[in-house]
């Protein structure tokens, strides 16, 4: 039966499909879906839709001229975002409605209230991280072998992942899907440590100057980040931080 809890979390739904969600919504939303038939129903439809657009739609990168442009035409003066949030923080008790209108709201909310994707590249790789462990959310493509997942990625993206397979190292390969991040479509590889999932967030250095090496903890899951070979590297999971900086330094020296 839908609920006024649920009626909210379609608003939820759409922007976690965009990859908009912080941290605290993701988390507050993957608490509701587990108890909530009908939320998961719900959320199956819109994977299942975005999974058919992506297969079937060509993908073409926007040059970064056209991307700036429209980077700066939507960016929020800090007045107008201050105030957009303290409405949002008054009327969100508030929200009920149809799944039509909840969409568009929340389109045009992720423009004004939502940070941009971006600001905060650990929140948002912690919450793609959170969002992937849901059911269905964390493979695209299943393979222990790297000649099958590296491949999977051509045509879907404007880069090639470096792959690799550090089975006899103790972090198997389970497979890869489409992410994104910063509002661009990523390679997000799957390694496992035992029962610990790893989430190994790839892409091109020259999309990101400001990435630095290190390491650190976000709302319960650690997080090492590296560059090398023109790419970014963020690995993340649950797993303690000494066995997870493990998992970097072995990447970076497997061939």
């Amino acid at each position: 039966m839908t609920t006024d809890d649920c009626r909210k979390m379609e608003l939820l739904l759409q922007a976690d499909l965009d990859g908009a969600l912080d941290v605290g919504s993701t988390a507050a939303l993957a608490a509701h879906l587990a108890q909530c038939p009908d939320c998961q129903a719900t959320q199956a439809a819109l994977v299942g839709l975005s999974a058919r657009l992506r297969a079937e739609l060509p993908y073409h990168a926007a040059p970064d001229r056209l991307r700036r442009s429209i980077e700066g035409a939507i960016r929020p003066a800090p007045a107008a975002a201050a105030a957009a949030r303290r409405w949002l923080a008054e009327h969100r008790a508030r929200w009920a409605l149809p799944f039509g209108a909840g969409a568009v709201l929340a389109a045009a909310l992720v423009l004004v209230v939502v940070p941009r994707p971006g600001t905060d590249t650990t929140d948002s790789v912690v919450a793609s991280h959170i969002r992937a462990l849901q059911p269905g959310h964390l493979m695209d493509v299943a393979s222990t072998d790297q000649h099958t997942v590296k491949p999977w990625f051509d045509g879907r993206l404007d880069y090639a992942p470096p792959v690799k397979n550090l089975a006899s190292q103790g972090f198997p390969l389970v497979g890869g899907r489409l992410d994104y991040l910063a509002g661009r479509p990523v390679a997000a590889l799957v390694y496992r440590r035992a029962q610990h999932v790893i989430d190994l967030y790839v892409w091109p250095s020259a999309r990101d100057a400001n990435a630095r090496p290190g390491s650190g903890e976000h709302s319960g899951y650690n997080h090492v980040r590296w560059t090398g070979d023109n790419m970014v590297f963020w690995a993340v999971s649950d797993l303690n931080k000494t066995e997870l900086g493990e998992f970097a330094e072995r990447w970076r020296a497997a061939q």
